[in-house]
């Protein structure tokens, strides 16, 4: 792997500062956690580990740069240095693939995608959307006794946010959550997941050379998961809680938030279908396609439901056997067209096998993988792996695995299409394929899920809003919709 081979590990990555009230700093008492490289298991760096003082300061610092500036106020200095810091981003471009390749276990192709270059790109998409922002809506007059009153509707930011971020794709969602809440006026405490700490350490870092105001983003690194979470979701001073993560851990927030009454946006668990009717044009490519590799599996949206015809339920399986048999481009850190690296930890490697387990004691057939791969090397390989004969009540059809598991089930017809990927908790994403888009259209306009594309037709992107339906979240994030939950709705009333 060339980004490690030689020297010291330790100086891949180096050693990450925290950033609380304008200030990059370490932990107090110094203290550190490494930094593990999925694919070596070694360690790559180390991150500041943040204490519940250092906490304290930052949600302190927050507060005080909300009320006390006039950050929520100027619109044309956010949008300036807001740009400033995108503009640093982009100088970093390959240092960004760096940490995301080392840190996060992204494989070289999926760095160029959804972990580098879509969230650059998103970035910019957030900034073209920010100055058509309606911040006034007038209301017609309304003649009431004797005297006409003007009504305006008016945004202003809602206060502290505490955005709160996962190990998957973390650039991507550290750019949603900041760059929404301070384009929009609010100030942020960004919490890192304790394992890919670098993706949010760097906001701090270029924000400081970016010249913004202390207080107004504030990075928070640090080895315990809960710690930080927890003081942020039931601190009184925070106004607002992103959350991108788990189903059961979206829960406690909204429990936490609730003494409160805090806002809280929720972009949480899926366990999406890709349904491919029995005339999609391109049936053998499109089931081929299928194949769950891209990260490695772990992303909320994927597609891990492949929902196939009964009557071309047979030709389905001898394509992904064929399919699965013949892959074998993964799990090489330096080919640039490779989307399947290793899991982000040891413990996420053996949940997944034990979900393996589990498919194979519920009497799914196994067609490919299954196994972890300690031939691609000393990381937390999980071989692509694929389960038919799957039922919609099976525990791997129902849970939300992580990994690069497929389950393969069958249906009648639409109908029943239709019905199995609405028997789900969920309802995060999906796809529909099918040579009649009308047709395609009738099943996707009846499957319960914030997004959905026909034939491949993007349905997530950094100008329009992603979110979930049931167990799969509340709330919007990317778009207009997105910088919008960071907003307050004022009526204005003028008498006389």
């Amino acid at each position: 792997m060339a980004t490690m081979a030689g020297a010291d590990t330790k100086l891949v990555l180096g050693e990450t500062k925290l950033y609380i009230d304008g200030e990059l700093r370490p932990a107090m008492g110094g203290k550190t956690y490494p930094n593990i490289s999925p694919w070596t298991g070694e360690v790559v760096g180390y991150a500041a580990d943040a204490s519940a003082e250092d906490v304290e300061a930052a949600i302190a610092a927050a507060r005080r740069a909300f009320d006390g500036t006039d950050w929520s106020l100027d619109k044309d200095r956010r949008f300036a240095l807001v740009q400033k810091l995108r503009t640093l981003f982009e100088e970093n471009r390959a240092r960004l693939g760096l940490i995301a390749l080392n840190e996060a276990g992204a494989a070289q192709g999926a760095v160029n995608r959804a972990h580098v270059g879509m969230a650059l790109g998103a970035w910019d998409d957030l900034m073209g959307l920010f100055p058509k922002m309606a911040w006034e809506q007038p209301y017609e007059d309304r003649v009431y006794g004797p005297t006409t009153h003007k009504r305006i509707a008016v945004k202003e930011p809602i206060g502290v946010v505490g955005a709160i971020t996962p190990w998957n794709v973390p650039l991507y969602i550290n750019v949603a959550k900041v760059v929404s809440a301070l384009l929009t006026g609010c100030t942020v405490v960004l919490k890192a997941a304790p394992d890919t700490p670098g993706l949010a350490a760097v906001f701090g870092e270029l924000a400081d050379a970016a010249g913004f105001p202390a207080g107004v983003l504030n990075v928070i690194t640090s080895s315990d998961p809960a710690m930080a979470g927890e003081m942020l979701t039931t601190d009184p001073r925070v106004d607002l809680i992103s959350f991108t993560g788990s189903t059961a851990v979206g829960k406690r927030i909204m429990a936490n938030g609730a003494p409160t009454l805090k806002r809280v946006f929720l972009e949480l668990g899926g366990k999406s279908a890709k349904i491919i009717l029995d005339d999609a044009a391109n049936f053998a490519q499109e089931v081929a396609h299928s194949m769950l590799i891209f990260h490695a599996g772990q992303g909320c949206a994927v597609m891990s439901r492949l929902l196939v015809p009964r009557s071309r339920y047979d030709e389905a399986v001898a394509i992904l056997t064929k399919a699965y048999a013949a892959f074998d481009a993964w799990g090489d850190p330096d080919a640039p067209d490779h989307m399947m690296g290793p899991l982000i930890s040891k413990r996420q490697q053996e949940r997944v096998l034990s979900y393996v387990e589990i498919g194979k004691q519920e009497g799914a057939r196994l067609i490919a993988g299954g196994n972890a791969a300690p031939y691609k090397g000393a990381g937390f390989f999980v071989e692509p792996t694929c389960f038919v004969d799957v039922t919609n009540d099976m525990r791997i059809a129902r849970e939300e695995i992580f990994g690069p598991v497929l389950v393969v089930i069958p249906f009648e017809d639409d109908e029943d299409a239709i019905r199995i990927a609405n028997d789900s908790e969920y309802g995060l994403s999906g796809g529909v394929y099918s040579a009649d888009v009308d047709r395609a259209l009738k099943v996707a306009r009846r499957v319960r899920t914030g997004t959905i594309g026909i034939n491949n037709g993007m349905c997530i992107a950094g100008d329009i809003p992603f979110g979930g339906y049931k167990a799969s979240g509340i709330g919007r994030e990317w778009g207009m919709e997105g910088m919008e939950e960071f907003l307050e709705t004022k009526l204005i009333g003028i008498g006389g």
